[in-house]
């Protein structure tokens, strides 16, 4: 489970893969001196619940990851989480959804 540190903020708990998806869309919107908003569904073990906060490229961000190496990334996600950081909602966590081949092609 890793972490964002968003400036002096709790922290905020999301699974390492899901992070790294997350980090590059965050990334690549901050880069381009975009603010935009971010929610997510409170966890197992947290009070049930969502949150959404304010990403502002003049405000202190960490990643921290448990996993030492980096996961293989799904282009169609990111490009998910990337239309979802454009729409007037923000980036809202979504699951990852596998293309139908390959899960096909394994059975």
């Amino acid at each position: 489970m890793g972490t964002i540190q968003y400036g002096s903020g709790d922290e905020i708990h999301i699974e390492d893969r899901a992070l790294a998806h997350l980090k590059v869309v965050i990334a690549t919107k901050l880069r381009r001196n975009e603010s935009f908003t971010l929610s997510w569904r409170h966890p197992e073990g947290q009070p049930m619940g969502r949150s959404t906060i304010w990403l502002h490229p003049s405000i202190p961000l960490r990643f921290t990851f448990d996993e030492p190496e980096a996961p293989q990334l799904n282009p169609k996600w990111i490009q998910d989480l990337m239309q979802s950081a454009s729409s007037t909602g923000g980036i809202s966590l979504i699951d990852e959804v596998l293309d139908a081949p390959e899960i096909a092609a394994e059975n």
